[in-house]
């Protein structure tokens, strides 16, 4: 839907984050003078009042269908389910429901995209794939899920677009070059609604691009882009792979895996997609190979906080599922840990996760948040006999560190989403390097926005 098509039509803006304040700002650039709505939550209305004044109507309720019925458009915040029955009534009605996501993709069609999206990795591949075109020279957009919405970009200018996209934005891209999709994993279902839905929207991703490169060490995820027209791969022994501590292509060993900067084998596999992608893209992957030296570690993501009082911290805040705790215990194999985990419940199954703690669990498993409860009743119940109790993340950090005395790991590995307490994985990520004793700032994401 180009910009044209919203001139005289009568539209709202729900939800008034990041991205609903960036699409406002757009509306605002390109649609001067014409009325906007917005819905958002009450301890939200001097925030809006101060950015933009009178130019917006707004409106402090959670709207229901016949609200959203009274507008030709609506331009939706990401994390409000496209499945929500207010907006399917709505939209059954004639309401056309869009995003800023949406809204760049089709005025920007001419712009050469590589989206990257993916149950985990997504974050760290695409921050990698823009470090190492940056390092080929090439003028290069980061945005998207990572942390800057693509309409904060909307007049920026760049030779190569990397955009993140999440499960709840991949049905609104258009036109992508190549659509690189990292893992699959069941998440999310309380947005979805289903595991089938989940696995469906995630992978409107490869409909929605010429070519997709995919994770050949997930042969469910093969299997669901068989029929796409143009599949490459990377994680088999034909492409870019990890193989006896090399990263390779094909035969030939470009680099050591030790090189990459982010810890993990799972991140030398990230690269390796990076490296996949560029090669598709045109540019000289193994030129680009030796920057993987120099990409600064995204925060949250097994993120090394540093030492305090004989402790080290570990922010894995971006881990929202139980198999991601698993991979965080596992890079850290050998070490005398206190892992903290729970947050908010979407009804996810930690089974293979106590499974996995009968046969080799850490030093101490500290349950906190919404779904802190349900996982201690199953860890119990499954003879796991390290399980301790907090309410909350300052709860557990406290525990956690009397629990170590001195020695060893602090992980935050929650394994749940961060809604029961934080706005987001990062807010939570952030409060978790104060409560260890950290500047906040530790936590930021480096080279987001066009360079």
């Amino acid at each position: 839907m180009p910009w044209a098509d919203l001139r005289q039509r009568a539209i709202a803006v729900w939800g008034f984050g990041r991205e609903g304040r960036a699409a406002l700002t757009a509306l605002r650039a390109h649609l001067p003078g014409q009325v906007l709505d917005l819905f958002c939550s009450p301890s939200e209305v001097e925030a809006v009042r101060h950015a933009f004044g009178d130019d917006v109507r707004v409106h402090d309720i959670a709207p229901d269908a016949a609200a959203l019925a009274a507008f030709d458009v609506v331009i939706k915040s990401p994390g409000i389910s496209a499945y929500r029955p207010e907006l399917l009534e709505a939209a059954a009605r004639g309401t056309r429901f869009t995003s800023g996501t949406a809204l760049w993709f089709a005025t920007h069609r001419d712009a050469h995209t590589i989206a990257v999206t993916g149950t985990k990795g997504k974050s760290t591949t695409s921050a990698l794939i823009a470090h190492l075109a940056r390092s080929l020279g090439v003028r290069t957009a980061l945005a998207g899920n990572i942390g800057l919405p693509l309409l904060e970009l909307d007049d920026a200018q760049a030779g190569l677009w990397v955009i993140e996209l999440s499960s709840f934005q991949t049905g609104d891209a258009s036109g992508v070059d190549l659509g690189v999709v990292t893992s699959l994993y069941e998440e999310h279902l309380d947005w979805h609604g289903s595991r089938e839905r989940y696995l469906e929207d995630k992978l409107k991703l490869a409909s929605a691009s010429s070519r997709v490169l995919v994770n050949a060490m997930q042969p469910t995820l093969l299997a669901h882009v068989a029929a796409h027209p143009d599949v490459h791969r990377f994680g088999d022994a034909q492409g870019w792979h990890v193989a006896d501590g090399w990263i390779r292509r094909g035969d030939e060993r470009v680099i050591e895996a030790a090189c990459v900067t982010a810890p993990g084998l799972h991140n030398a596999v990230n690269a390796c997609a990076a490296l996949a992608a560029l090669e598709l893209m045109g540019f000289d992957a193994r030129a680009a190979a030796p920057a993987l030296a120099t990409f600064a570690p995204l925060p949250h993501r097994l993120q090394p906080l540093g030492e305090r009082d004989g402790l080290r911290w570990v922010n894995d805040s971006i881990s929202t599922t139980p198999l991601a705790s698993l991979a965080a215990l596992e890079s850290l194999q050998g070490e005398r840990i206190a892992l903290i985990v729970g947050g908010h419940d979407r009804g996810l199954d930690w089974s293979v996760f106590v499974d996995a703690m009968r046969v080799d669990a850490p030093l101490a498993i500290v349950c906190q948040g919404a779904n802190g409860e349900r996982i201690a009743a199953a860890l119990e119940a499954a003879g796991v006999g390290v399980v301790h109790h907090a309410t909350d993340l300052a709860g557990a950090v406290s525990k956690a560190r009397a629990l170590l005395d001195g020695h060893g790991y602090v992980v935050l590995s929650p394994g749940a989403p961060s809604f029961d307490q934080f706005h987001d994985y990062a807010d939570r990520g952030r409060r978790f390097a104060e409560l260890a004793g950290f500047d906040a700032g530790v936590a930021s994401i480096q080279g987001l926005g066009v360079y």
